[in-house]
């Protein structure tokens, strides 16, 4: 379930209560899911009941209203646990079922995943542009708008700070995959780094780098495990997909159809590359620190099992995600770093 379907679900539900008569509020246009701030307070969670509470036609207070929603929500396909939080917070944890179907779904879309029909319908204005980056950020976005199933009609190019340097002279000192990241990471109204020491270093302090090493890992663990003989699929009952670790992972992942959309709809790539960002460094809080205890490929006393095939497709699953969003940003994913 990703948090676009989870966030449906939620205003569904607001509305099967009004309809019941259990609640008396007007029903939202629509509902918030975020990932909580704190490990333990479940995989998502909304304000929808304190929100509510605040309506015009709001009665009662927030714990009220989400103890209606909470009895409702837990009775979902899906959804494991639910849990309220003051002053009013409902705390969704999904079930092993879910996450597994999440893996799968991008497994089987592969670099695709996330493109759709979010934006069927929705117009973009956007305009054409000479100046270097407000060029590539107008590329970039039609190419965002297209995959999220919107359609590109004329308007002003993309509001950006320019850079005092040419394409050419860019490609000169950074080659095209660190000038593309060093134009459109940062957001339209900040100057970009330019800086090659910086955009070029293979270290962990360098975004792309991580980014484009996280998918190299992933590859490498695919390559390893088809020497074991080993190959990836998620399956809930083998205990994967439990560890706060591995739940953030698919949180991200499972958010990552919703930040291409709003990529393509705010005409703002750096949501896109800050996405890549954050599932790199998710994954390797799940590869690496995670890796004594529950290690994603088996070693060589142990024979493989259904936890390492299921830690394995989350892997797969996650380089899936950061070549597809590399692939979106015109930068090249490659499998060896």
């Amino acid at each position: 379930m990703t948090p676009a379907q989870l966030s449906r679900t939620v205003l569904h539900t607001v509305r099967r209560a009004v309809e019941d008569d259990e609640l008396c509020v007007a029903v939202p246009e629509r509902v918030k899911v975020r990932t909580p701030p704190r490990p333990g307070c479940g995989d998502y969670a909304t304000n929808v009941a304190l929100l509510l509470a605040r309506g015009e036609r709001g009665e009662g207070d927030a714990l009220v209203i989400a103890e209606v929603l909470r009895r409702r929500l837990v009775r979902t396909p899906g959804i494991a646990r639910v849990d309220i939080a003051d002053p009013g917070f409902l705390n969704i944890t999904l079930d092993a079922g879910s996450h597994a179907q999440l893996v799968r779904d991008i497994l089987s879309a592969g670099s695709r995943y996330g493109h759709g029909d979010s934006l069927a319908g929705v117009s973009i204005p956007l305009g054409s542009a000479d100046e270097v980056r407000a060029a590539l950020v107008a590329h970039v976005v039609r190419g965002l708008v297209h995959a999220a199933g919107g359609v590109v009609v004329a308007g002003r190019g993309p509001v950006v700070r320019p850079v005092p340097v040419s394409g050419a002279e860019l490609l000169r000192s950074l080659g095209p995959d660190a000038a593309r990241w060093a134009l459109l990471r940062p957001a339209g109204h900040d100057l970009p780094d330019l800086d090659p020491s910086r955009l070029l270093s293979q270290r962990e302090d360098n975004p792309l780098f991580r980014v484009r090493y996280a998918h190299a890992r992933t590859r490498a663990l695919m390559r390893n495990a088809g020497q074991l003989g080993l190959a990836p699929e998620p399956q809930p009952e083998s205990g994967a997909y439990d560890h706060p670790a591995e739940t953030a992972l698919l949180a991200l992942l499972a958010d990552h159809p919703r930040t291409i959309e709003a990529a393509a709809r705010h005409r703002a790539p750096d949501q896109l590359a800050r996405h890549l960002v954050g599932v790199a460094d998710a994954f390797f809080r799940f590869h690496d620190r995670f890796h004594d205890d529950c290690p994603v490929l088996p070693s060589h006393q142990h024979k493989p099992s259904a936890v390492h095939r299921s830690r394995l497709a989350l892997a797969d699953a996650t380089g899936a995600v950061l070549a597809g969003g590399l692939h979106l940003l015109g930068i090249s994913a490659p499998e060896h770093l």
